[in-house]
């Protein structure tokens, strides 16, 4: 099921894969948004291409974009990041990628992850299992914190806010730690190279299509608090093992 439309979320990664990688190490100008986060030519060119494309080829189906917001209506609806870290991006760091989802009633079904910089393409359909250019991944099986690999998005999250001091110690308890920040961080979850990613801030593009893969790689997908992701906030991710572990831990805590 919807293994059509995956393959047009796919087709619609590498264009925007091409269109990014074309601009990619250029003079770009960056403009700040009034939240004050950067956007490029990249991001506004992606996003007009994915919406004619999706008006185009499913006519009934919305779409909702960080650049452009929600247009459409009905029970599908495609959500796309057209480049998830734009400072990366526009710093010459190759850790960046576009994200396309379909969510049919508020769920997201199927995912992509195009990072055509490091030369990576995740995807995954409900049901399906998760894949990196083709091949099957899986998440880790660490079951302790003590073996554990974990990650987070910025160093704000554990220097300040109410989970500054369980998420310190839970870096502290764990066997590694490290800062990821974006998709990426989530994708080495899902592909077993780690095994807990914490981020805060997110909005709705940027989890749909990581939510998909990790959880459909085995891994679990919450937020700090271990409920569902609706509209955006904290998001930890993990080889689902260790969930209940790092949620216990946080326990108490509100952000």
């Amino acid at each position: 099921m919807f293994e059509e439309e995956l393959a047009f979320a796919g087709d619609l990664a590498g264009a925007a894969g091409e269109i990014a990688l074309s601009l990619f190490g250029t003079d770009l100008r960056v403009k700040l948004k009034p939240d004050h986060s950067p956007v490029t030519e990249a991001d506004t060119s992606i996003e007009a291409m994915v919406r004619e494309r999706v008006r185009e080829r499913y006519p009934s189906d919305a779409v909702l974009g960080e650049e452009g917001g929600l247009e459409g209506g009905g029970s599908r609806r495609w959500i796309v990041d057209p480049i998830d870290a734009t400072k990366n991006f526009a710093d010459g760091v190759q850790i960046w990628g576009t994200l396309i989802a379909l969510a049919v009633d508020d769920e997201p079904v199927l995912g992509v992850v195009n990072a055509p910089a490091l030369g990576e393409r995740y995807e995954a359909v409900r049901g399906g299992g998760a894949r990196l250019n083709g091949q099957p991944i899986r998440v880790s099986r660490a079951d302790r914190l003590n073996r554990a690999f974990v990650l987070h998005g910025s160093v704000e999250l554990v220097l300040e806010g109410p989970y500054a001091a369980p998420l310190q110690e839970v870096f502290r308890d764990a066997r590694r730690n490290r800062g990821f920040g974006d998709f990426w961080g989530h994708m080495l979850v899902a592909r077993g190279s780690a095994d807990a990613m914490f981020e805060r801030e997110l909005a709705t593009w940027d989890f749909a299509a990581v939510q998909v893969i990790v959880e459909e790689a085995g891994g679990r997908v919450t937020t700090f608090e271990g409920g569902p992701l609706e509209h955006g906030g904290s998001v930890l991710s993990t080889n689902r093992v260790l969930h209940d572990e790092i949620l216990a831990r946080l326990k108490g805590s509100a952000w």
